[in-house]
This record gives structure tokens, sequence and C-alpha cells, in this order.
């Protein structure tokens, strides 16, 4: 029973299902054949997984976040192209430059709370993208950089894996997510995560508990830089490019809307469903009316207005289930 107790906190029930399911995509007749979107789906769960860290869990609306998934597609794509033909070298360099660019911003922000929070960060958002515009020189400026293809790993004279198939850099990402999952689950629900969650609910009692708010906050913003910045490299070898429309503040806004829709403010797992909902419509209305969006946008205020837990939110049917 400790056994199985200690894995059910580690790994709940609604975990497995979704890891089971992510698995099992490429196999799933007629869509599984969509491989690239699968792991596009995957990507974007990890990035609003990793944002909900802010907007779920402390309550800040990051209008923003979309600059340090871009600030990690370029810098993975750049290290490719002028330092390194490689794979862990560019990914661990967009962690570490997304979650750097996210602890220089979080200190001008994590004092902020509210629309000062959301509008400071979309505006930093939108300095990042015409910075990216404009620096024709190392960014490529409106052509973005291309070329930058996926390479095998694996051990030499041993073992290679062909990341340049779609099926094998789909397996490659989903095992990231699995890692990245388990590690924000334990974030979430660690001490640290319960006292972001006290902010959340009364940043005010939090100080009088003796818990400095603004560390935690900006502990908080980095942490999920640090996912957003892996999730854009893992973005830019998919594509084998990165472009500049990746910090543009619609990426900031489809992650929020991801989040909300599924119903991340009251279920760690709204992100995930938010995040596949979204992508496949997009993918899917988009084949048949170019204005796809004015429907995604009438279902999203619909959600908002009349369903504001969320999806996820609206089957569980109760208002606090993130708290668990």
């Amino acid at each position: 029973m400790g056994a199985n107790s200690r894995w059910g906190k580690w790994i709940p029930a609604q975990m497995w299902v979704v890891f089971i399911i992510f698995a099992l995509f490429p196999y799933i007749p007629y869509i599984g054949r969509y491989t690239s979107l699968g792991t596009e789906v995957v990507i974007w769960s990890l990035f609003a997984l990793g944002f909900n860290i802010l907007l779920g869990y402390t309550g800040l609306p990051s209008f923003g976040h979309g600059a340090f998934f871009g600030i990690g597609a370029y810098a993975a794509g750049i290290f490719f192209l002028r330092v390194y033909k490689g794979v862990w070298f560019p990914l661990i360099l967009s962690i570490l430059i997304g979650g750097l660019f996210a602890a220089l911003v979080g200190l001008l922000v994590a004092k902020k709370r509210g629309i000062y929070f959301a509008l400071i960060t979309v505006a930093i958002s939108q300095v990042f993208y015409f910075i990216a515009f404009r620096w024709d020189e190392l960014t490529g400026g409106e052509t973005g950089l291309s070329g930058i293809d996926r390479m095998n790993i694996g051990i030499p004279n041993l073992v290679s894996l062909q990341l340049s198939k779609p099926i094998n850099y789909y397996y490659f990402v989903l095992v990231i997510f699995i890692l990245c999952t388990l590690l924000i689950w334990k974030i979430v629900h660690s001490p640290f995560g319960k006292v972001l969650q006290a902010i959340r609910e009364n940043e005010v009692r939090a100080k009088y508990l003796g818990y400095n708010t603004t560390a935690y906050k900006w502990g908080a913003f980095t942490i999920s830089g640090f996912f957003a910045g892996l999730a854009g490299g893992l973005y830019t070898l998919l594509i084998n490019s990165a472009f500049a429309s990746v910090l543009d503040w619609t990426q900031s806004g489809n992650v929020v809307m991801m989040t909300l829709l599924g119903g991340g403010t009251v279920n760690f797992f709204g992100p995930i469903l938010g995040a596949a909902i979204f992508i496949v419509s997009r993918d899917f209305l988009s084949a048949y009316w170019e204005s796809w969006m004015l429907i995604y946008g009438l279902i999203f205020v619909f959600v908002i207005l009349f369903i504001p837990s969320g999806i996820l939110g609206l089957i569980g049917g109760k208002k606090q289930t993130i708290l668990r």
C-alpha cells in the first residue's frame, strides 16, 4: 500500500491516461498518420503546462509568455547554425536562455499584479518581437532562420536514432514531455507550489505569514520561462526553422486560450486538453475556412462567459480541483 500511494502521488491515474494516449497516438486509425500534428500538440502541451505555473497556480496573467517560447526557438536555431549542429546542446541552450530572459523580465514584473502585470509582459514581448524582426544579422529578420535539420542521436557505433523521421521525433519529444510533466507536477505539489497557491488566493495574507511573495513570484516566472524556452527549442527542430512570428503577442494569446479553455485554472491537466483542442481545431478548421479563428474565438468567449472553469472544470464539477 505504501509503494502504491507513493506512485499515486508521483503519477496519478489521470497522468497515466495522458501518457498512454500520447504513446498510442501514432497508431490510432486515421488521425495517427498526422504525426507532425501530434508532435506539435505535445510541444504546446509542455508550453501550456509550464505557463500554468504562473496563471493557474500563482494567479499571474502573463500575456507575453510567448516571448520566452520564441527566445528559446531562436536560441536553438542560432546555436545550431553558427556553433554546433546537434540536438542536445541547442535544446539545453534554449532552456537556459529562455529561463535567463524570464528571470530578467521577472525582476521587472514580480512586484506587479493583475492588469499591470499583464500589460507589462505583453509590452516586453513585443519589444523582443521587433528586435527579432529587425535584427537581420542575428535572427535573419523577416526571412528568419532555415536549414535547422534534426540530427541523429544515440551512442556512436552502437545505436542511432534518426530524428529526421517524424515518428522518431514524436517519441523523442514525448519522452521529454513526460519527464517535464512529472517535474512540473512535483513542483506545484511541493511546499514551493503551495506558497504559490497561497499567493494566488491572497498575497497579503501570504506576506503576513512571512513569505517573500515577490521572490516566489519571480521564481515561478523564471521556472515557467525554462519550460517555455525548451518548448520553443523543440518547435524549432520540428519545423526546421525559426521565424519572428513565434515571438508575436498572438503566441502568448494562444497559450492563454489553451490554458483557460481546457480548465488550467482548476485542473493540472487542463492545459493539455486545451492545447490538443486548439491545435487540432486550427489545422482542421483552417483547411476548410481561412477565417476559422472567428469560430474558435466565439467558442472561447462562450467558455469564458459560461464555463469560466474550463472544460475539465465543467466535467469535474468542482472549482478547486487544482488544489489537490
